[in-house]
């Protein structure tokens, strides 16, 4: 139980690469799958993440790879359809 609560600490302070490139929306950044590619090109030896992608890469994207994964995987109906030029009009609230 300790080690999963630490390993959730630790994805919390790393920071969750899906999330910072949703909010990017740099023009012709990737979007399908972005969090995990920018993890992947982090563990790799990226140079130029801001540039590439729009957003930082995290701290220990190692750590944040299955986090960011698993949240592209659920994202996947919607990125496919922002990539093949679907917008969504939604409004909410009360």
């Amino acid at each position: 139980m300790n080690k999963l609560l630490m390993v959730l600490l630790a994805l919390q302070l790393a920071g969750c690469a899906t999330a910072r490139t949703l909010d990017a929306a740099k023009p012709g950044a990737p979007v399908v799958y972005s969090g995990t590619r920018l993890d992947l090109y982090a563990m790799n030896g990226g140079c130029c993440a801001m540039d590439r992608f729009g957003a930082e890469a995290p701290s220990y994207p190692g750590v944040d790879l299955p986090a960011s994964a698993l949240l592209d995987t659920l994202l996947l109906p919607l990125s496919v359809l922002t990539v093949i030029g679907v917008s969504f009009q939604a409004t909410g609230g009360l």
